[in-house]
């Protein structure tokens, strides 16, 4: 076996088997390179390398060689380095590609910034489960049709400072998101935000949220009254149900997280983006939050 071929794959073997018979003239160069899928020009390259380097010809001249586009390995050991710091403990491949990139000048493909912190340790792909089927409702077709909001209650700041609130709200035809975080999640702080809304964006038709009290009044019942023999009672509305009526803004109630699952989605991103770049930035109180 000559030096190239420990090189071969099963497709270069293929093609010196072709090579040889057109060489031995049992079929045409025309026919071999029909066989290729090469030009008559290519074979007769291929049959010229063939009797000047043997069997290796076949063998791109660049196999096995680095490629000259690698990045160097100190330029990773470095990055691996920055990625070990306990600010980016869990960062996942794009997300660390880009603090790379903005904050310490380093390029590279998420991928390649995959290869590096899985060869690192610093991270590992995780089996993507098979999610539950379930058909999403169609987007809203223009912008102020229908917005979702609600509250997602997270340890923002993971322990660094005070337990914050995250009131968001999300356009369903655009992704146009407002959100703040506050101290608590009470009528007047979902006022505050419903007011910035409207000063920002003007009045919109209608409001999605979950049954929480602060959209809507419960019926109080006794514990030991069965209630489902009793007809409906229409309560009084809230503080922000009346302020919507004020403003003929209608309520949508949802009746499952799923049904809101613009906004979740986005509290779940938020959840890890928002997260890790509070901690990098060193967060620690509402203001800077």
């Amino acid at each position: 076996m000559q030096e190239g071929q420990l090189l071969m794959t099963q497709a270069d073997r293929d093609r010196l088997v072709t090579l040889r018979k057109a060489k031995k003239r049992l079929i045409t160069q025309r026919e071999a390179a029909a066989e290729l899928d090469l030009s008559v020009r290519q074979v007769k390259r291929l049959l010229y390398g063939l009797k000047k380097r043997g069997d290796k010809a076949v063998v791109h001249g660049l196999r096995g060689r680095p490629s000259q586009r690698r990045i160097a390995e100190a330029v990773e050991r470095e990055a691996v380095k920055i990625l070990s710091a306990d600010v980016y403990q869990g960062f996942g491949p794009t997300l660390a590609a880009e603090y790379l990139r903005e904050k310490h000048h380093i390029e590279a493909s998420k991928e390649t910034v995959r290869q590096w912190i899985m060869r690192g340790k610093l991270w590992r792909a995780h089996e993507q489960k098979v999610p539950a089927v379930h058909v999403w409702r169609p987007r809203r077709s223009r912008s102020g049709e229908l917005v979702q909001w609600d509250t997602s209650e997270h340890d923002w700041l993971e322990g660094r400072g005070e337990k914050l609130y995250l009131i968001a709200m999300i356009d369903d035809a655009t992704s146009r998101l407002l959100a703040r975080f506050v101290r608590h999640d009470t009528t007047a702080e979902n006022m505050k935000l419903l007011w910035s809304y409207l000063e920002k964006f003007g009045r919109l038709l209608a409001f999605y949220t979950d049954k929480a009290s602060l959209f809507r009044t419960a019926e109080k019942r006794k514990r030991d009254e069965p209630g489902v023999e009793k007809d409906a009672v229409e309560m009084p509305p809230t503080q922000i149900g009346r302020a919507l009526r004020e403003l003929g803004i209608t309520w949508i109630a949802a009746h499952s997280p799923q049904a809101k699952g613009r906004v979740e989605r986005n509290f779940k991103t938020a959840q890890d983006r928002l997260v890790k770049g509070m901690r990098v930035a060193g967060v620690k109180t509402l203001e800077q939050a």
